[in-house]
């Protein structure tokens, strides 16, 4: 199917008129869906005009929020380019080499970074584009709102193959190992926003007002377009700063964010340290990881029962499964021991649990979660091999390990490359992670098999405590065994200030095992 979303913006804008659509804090902008139609338009003409993109042309954003959120969605609907997204805080080694994956013709960059870039894009044959102030009068810089300013805001006639047209480049984030290139058609980022209507608990409507704290380019980029689509308004922060968090939220009278378990934990105590009024919000979402259930009832009792967990993934960009705010009961015996699962599947997605010949197994057995909907993207870019590797009649292999009960909650034991084999028997990492984290002193805990003469491997923790808690490590490993038994406790904890986690806020639990491993010809035992 065609479509032409100058006309589709357009009509969006008549219909939302002068509500707002993007909030942009810290730089002070704010734009109506009238305005932004037009702003939008004339980026596109940009993108089109003096700096020459068009199909096949590819130009990549190291970019904050703020500025992603110009280059979203219509920007990039609007004109035949394909668009590459990083992650802002990934080192200039790893932006290179993203650049050297896709050769973009084009790289817009915050202009704080243009000394410490420019040699590196100028020399792998980039033109640059600085988001705020003059362009600093070196070759091949150009100053974005310059471009923007002298374009037309008058709307094209650009029209794009939904099904077929690759519009985003985006890395994955490689928490297994060095991220790959996920190709995606309009259609399948656009799943995202009907995923987000066909779970009505979420809310989306044109009251939402949605806070944006994870990159745009990657964690909460799905709750973007059910936003947008519904006339809600879009607000960015640019990094994780939870006392800034808490003021934007009670200011904007936010009632939307999506966060990870670990930093609810941390909001929950600032919470309840020094109350601000949150009472605008009512859907906080979260995903990354299950919600400890020893928590949950803390959460609730703070900020009420507003938490729904979403499943999705760089592959599939849409909700593919939702625990709903009901089933967040603290209250609730049925409800507490369904909390460790990620929902149930949202409808119109195909999921099966396979073995590994890919043949579906007994309802409630153990194996690799597969899917298949709009969703699922056309494969990494010039990388055939894994294209194969992960997709497979349609489905993408996902590398979740995981089973569905009979009520029709997906339970996710671990990644397959996660799981430990210790003595001969599988230990879940994300199920040792659960144990240690029921705790009441701990925050945050990485689980991984670190080398072991006799078993292969042996089961050992990292963890992360609450602020002014204080534990033994042999005390942590007690409560472990009280509920996992003997195998699966770790046979050795450490307490650390940190883990290494990935843009969306997931453990990096290769980083973490890495270090153990040093030395070894095989990663595992």
């Amino acid at each position: 199917m065609k479509m032409n979303f100058c006309r589709v913006m357009r009509l969006m804008a008549q219909r939302f008129g002068e509500q707002e659509a993007i909030v942009n804090v810290e730089r002070q902008r704010r734009y109506s869906y009238r305005q932004y139609h037009l702003l939008t338009n004339r980026i596109a003409n940009a993108l089109r005009g003096p700096l020459a993109l068009g199909r096949g042309d590819r130009f990549l954003l190291i970019l904050d929020n703020d500025n992603l959120s110009l280059l979203m969605f219509p920007t990039v609907f609007k004109q035949e380019a394909t668009v590459a997204m990083t992650n802002l805080r990934d080192p200039l080694e790893e932006h290179a080499r993203q650049v050297r994956q896709v050769a973009p013709k084009v790289v817009f960059i915050e202009t704080r970074l243009l000394d410490s870039y420019y040699d590196t894009l100028r020399g792998l044959g980039c033109e640059i584009v600085v988001m705020d102030g003059p362009a600093a009068g070196k070759p091949g810089v150009h100053a974005f709102w310059d471009l923007v300013d002298a374009a037309s805001d008058a709307d094209n006639d650009v029209e794009l193959d939904t099904a077929k047209h690759i519009f985003m480049l985006r890395f994955t984030g490689g928490t297994t190992g060095k991220s790959k290139c996920a190709m995606y058609a309009p259609d399948n980022i656009l799943a995202s926003r009907d995923g987000g209507f066909i779970n009505t608990d979420f809310a989306f409507n044109a009251r939402t007002r949605l806070l944006h704290v994870a990159p745009l380019s990657h964690g909460t980029l799905i709750t973007f377009f059910p936003t947008f689509f519904a006339g809600g308004a879009s607000i960015t922060m640019n990094q994780l700063d939870l006392e800034q968090w808490r003021r934007i939220a009670e200011a904007e009278r936010v009632t939307h964010s999506f966060l990870v378990p670990t930093v609810l934990y941390r909001l929950l105590e600032l919470q309840r340290a020094a109350p601000r009024d949150l009472s605008s919000l009512t859907t906080l979402i979260y995903g990354a990881a299950p919600m400890s259930p020893t928590k949950l009832g803390e959460l609730v009792g703070c900020f009420g029962q507003i938490f729904a967990q979403g499943y999705a993934a760089t592959e599939v960009p849409m909700f593919v499964s939702v625990l709903d705010k009901a089933e967040h009961r603290p209250d609730d015996a049925a409800a507490l021991a369904r909390l460790g699962s990620a929902g149930r599947i949202t409808p119109g997605v195909e999921l099966i649990i396979t073995d590994e010949l890919g043949k579906e197994v007994a309802p409630g057995a153990i194996g690799e979660i597969r899917i298949r909907s709009q969703a699922i993207i056309k494969g990494y870019y010039n990388d055939p091999e894994a294209t194969a590797a992960e997709f497979e009649n349609g489905a993408w292999r996902s590398g979740d390990l995981g089973r569905l009960d009979t009520d029709g909650y997906l339970h996710i034991v671990d990644r397959i490359k996660d799981m430990i084999i210790s003595g001969g028997f599988n230990v879940y990492a994300v199920e040792v992670e659960a144990a240690l984290a029921s705790h009441p002193a701990v925050m945050m805990a990485a689980v991984i098999g670190v080398p072991h003469a006799e078993w292969g491997e042996a089961v050992h923790a990292e963890v992360v405590l609450r602020a002014g808690a204080v534990v033994a490590p042999a005390a942590l490993i007690e409560h472990a065994k009280a509920i996992l038994g003997g195998y699966k406790t770790p046979k050795t904890l450490v307490l650390v200030d940190m883990l290494p986690t990935s843009v969306v806020g997931k453990v990096l639990r290769r980083e973490v095992r890495e270090k153990y491993w040093l030395g070894m010809d095989r990663k595992v035992g």
